[in-house]
């Protein structure tokens, strides 16, 4: 009993360290992002098929000028800087260090690696967005090689599962395990692929925040039930850190998340859904992701073959934003569906 309430207490412990370190790193990282005038120089006009973004420049044209994107560093170097710091501190005498330590070869090596790297790559795209280099939409990484990258990632995070640390199987809760052999490594990726799909998800204000601190939340109590203590510190450092993010992101946000957030986040949440062989209840847990995405592939291809739109504008959010909707009840509404559909996830994952 007395190991359970220890671990606890360095679960929340990490979280909310977590949420102050990004709190304090705000204002310098944003007085850098505004005296350096970071943002993008000018907006989208066009949608991924070319065609005129009607409602998107309605309602973004005037929002996105002068606000600084980068808003993702806070919440990986936060997380990093931590891991770090009491991995060094872990080889002292004082056993409290050694205790919040949570880097662990096989728990927390993976998606420390896929949360760097992945941000590392986002970083990249909104430092050429926000110089207007590249050839993609308002600047940019083209998305065929962000998804190259993403690849790559996935492929190195698959190797890893399926080589060092023997994972091989999908896990059913309720019912089992299916063994996938070396179909393990192309099923990881095509998994990392999807939930980088729906990184659409961050464009309002507040609503990848709240909707990955949600995800994250859930994650990590899956990882303390299965008594992976330094994979639920993990998820709630990230969940304490998105927090301290969104204090700031509230509309009117002093900055954006930008891809240097949105694509860490995404592949860390993927590694954390094998690692906890929390897979087939990732599309509940990250239901917003999969709504997401989901209203951008049927508006493609509906304008393709039916030559109209289902939506309004695409993804979703967007669409209650032609209809009217006011940002914040955009926002605090996908929240609690976020919220009841990752309750929903859990307790299904906790099956078996």
């Amino acid at each position: 009993m007395e190991e359970i309430t220890i671990n606890v207490i360095k679960i929340f412990m990490l979280g909310a360290m977590s949420f102050v370190l990004a709190f304090w790193l705000t204002p310098i990282l944003t007085h850098f992002l505004y005296k350096y005038k970071l943002w993008r120089k000018s907006i989208r006009t066009k949608s991924i098929d070319n065609k005129d973004l009607v409602y998107f420049k309605k309602f973004h044209s005037e929002k996105e000028i002068h606000v600084p994107r980068f808003g993702g560093l806070l919440i990986w170097t936060s997380v990093l800087a931590l891991a770090i710091i009491f991995f060094l501190l872990s080889f002292t005498d004082i056993w409290w260090f050694k205790k919040l330590n949570f880097l662990s070869r096989s728990q927390t090596w993976i998606p420390l690696f896929a949360l760097v790297a992945a941000s590392l790559v986002g970083l990249l795209d909104d430092i050429l967005q926000v110089f207007g280099k590249g050839k993609y939409i308002a600047g940019g990484l083209r998305l065929k090689y962000r998804l190259i990258l993403v690849v790559l990632i996935g492929f190195v995070g698959a190797w890893w599962f399926y080589y060092k640390l023997g994972y091989s199987a999908l896990h059913i809760p309720g019912n089992g395990d299916i063994l996938l052999g070396i179909w393990y490594i192309p099923f990881f990726i095509l998994v990392m692929l999807a939930t980088y799909s729906g990184g659409v998800i961050d464009g309002i204000d507040g609503l990848a925040g709240g909707s990955f601190a949600t995800m994250f939340a859930a994650f990590g109590g899956i990882a303390l039930f299965q008594n992976q203590i330094d994979l639920a510190a993990f998820c709630i450092a990230i969940a304490g850190a998105i927090l301290a993010f969104l204090w700031f992101n509230i509309s009117p946000a002093r900055f954006y998340m930008g891809e240097t957030g949105v694509l860490g986040l995404c592949c860390a949440l993927t590694v954390v859904a094998f690692l906890t062989k929390s897979v087939l209840v990732l599309p509940i847990i990250g239901f917003l992701l999969v709504m997401e995405s989901g209203s951008v592939i049927v508006q493609l291809l509906s304008k393709k073959i039916r030559g109209k739109k289902i939506f309004l504008a695409a993804p979703i959010h967007h669409h209650f934003e032609a209809k009217g909707w006011p940002h914040y009840k955009i926002t605090m509404r996908f929240w609690v569906i976020g919220i009841v559909m990752a309750i929903i996830g859990v307790a299904i994952r906790l099956l078996g």
